[in-house]
């Protein structure tokens, strides 16, 4: 074959080969590229997979647990009480006549004998006057017939008249000295009258609003008073308690020990006050079976008002050593009262109780629960027992 034939040959094969080539590499690509979408995709499939695992196992359930402490623990009678004051005094006139002045701001504390109000007294001087001049007349009266007297008897020895007329004599004698008697009685009470017509505070206290002013008539027995004092200090409060509490408070009064009695606000957060059992009522209410208690409290700067609703507080037992819980640990369920322990590999276990005192969101567990106990206070209505709890809190018990 000549030589120029063979490179005509090698000119037509190498385009040839050259489109195989491209043929060949885009093939690899496609391969490579559907390999990389392969690969991605599986990849994805598996992160879903494993975020679905992670989704779908349980979580377990959150708890705020506190230890169970041992104190000695207060058990105490509460009761919605009136402070009301030792004495209350409506304060009258005593005799009739026009109110010429109010001595007392309304309000202001009183000393017993201060001065708070004058009547005119004028009329019951003029009744002084008068009797004294009565009296001046039946003395004179008086003088003459004891002479008259003396001089009828010395005739009566000389049988110069009859004892008769010695005896009316004497009769007369007699009445004018029964005359002097009444007209100094009459000063004397008109001198009473006038001491009336100053009227001073008959006990220590606060003054209320005055009931009357001046240049009014008052009379003596007018339903309503010039002004009411209350006695403050001491004051006292009543409240009542349970009648099946009473025993307990006899017995306490029994030993001779005082009863400490405390006052808090409505809120039962401020302390008010702080005194002593007085008295009980000698009977018990029928209608809300209880009874009557009246505690006596200083109130020196006067903070507490009569007719003022209180919190009474009255610590009745200690008991030493008790094992407390927080009352919100406490659930209540077919077995009774129960509480939910963790135990060290934070598995609940429901045990059951038994209840004592409780007040102050606190309670005394007589039976079931021993000192540290670990007790769910936040989270049981979420709980079974034999699960594990993830414990997210530890409150300090002695907040609660």
């Amino acid at each position: 074959m000549p030589l120029n034939q063979k490179f005509k040959n090698i000119t037509v094969s190498t385009p040839i080969m050259q489109q195989g080539a491209i043929r060949l590499i885009i093939l690899i690509a496609i391969m490579l590229a559907g390999l990389f979408w392969y690969t991605n995709l599986h990849k994805a499939d598996l992160v879903k997979t494993d975020q679905q695992q992670e989704q779908a196992k349980p979580e377990l359930p959150p708890v705020v647990v506190a230890a169970a402490r041992k104190e000695d623990f207060a058990v105490s009678l509460f009761g919605l009480g009136a402070i009301t004051p030792l004495n209350t005094v409506e304060v009258h006139s005593r005799v009739n006549g026009q109110l010429m002045k109010i001595a007392f701001k309304e309000g202001q504390m009183v000393k017993k004998g201060d001065f708070i109000a004058e009547i005119d007294s004028r009329p019951f001087k003029t009744q002084i006057t008068r009797a004294t001049g009565q009296l001046h007349r039946d003395k004179a009266l008086l003088d003459n017939a004891r002479k008259d007297l003396k001089r009828y008897r010395t005739l009566l020895k000389q049988d110069s008249i009859s004892s008769q007329l010695v005896d009316t004599q004497q009769s007369l004698v007699n009445q004018y000295q029964a005359a002097i008697q009444a007209d100094q009685e009459v000063i004397n009470n008109a001198k009473i009258q006038i001491g009336y017509t100053h009227i001073v505070a008959p006990i220590s206290g606060r003054a209320g609003f005055s009931q009357i002013s001046p240049g009014n008539i008052i009379r003596a027995s007018d339903s309503r008073g010039i002004v009411k004092i209350s006695q403050v200090d001491p004051i006292s409060v009543i409240f009542p308690i349970p009648e099946d509490k009473l025993p307990r408070v006899l017995d306490l009064l029994a030993t001779g020990e005082k009863i400490q009695v405390d006052i808090y606000d409505r809120a039962l957060k401020e302390k008010l006050a702080q005194g002593q059992l007085l008295a009980i009522d000698n009977q018990i209410d029928a209608t809300t079976g209880t009874i009557k208690l009246k505690a006596q409290l200083p109130n020196p700067e006067g903070r507490l008002y009569a007719n003022q609703f209180v919190n009474a507080k009255m610590v009745v037992e200690t008991l030493t050593n008790a094992i407390t819980v927080p009352l919100s640990a406490i659930q209540y369920g077919v077995p009774g009262s129960f509480v939910y322990i963790i135990n060290d590999e934070q598995i609940a276990t429901v045990t059951p109780i038994t209840i004592g005192p409780s007040q102050n969101e606190r309670a005394v567990i007589i039976k079931g629960i021993s000192l540290g106990d670990q007790v769910v206070v936040v989270g049981a209505d979420r709980l079974r027992g034999g699960e594990k709890v993830s414990i997210v809190s530890k409150q300090n018990s002695a907040k609660f």
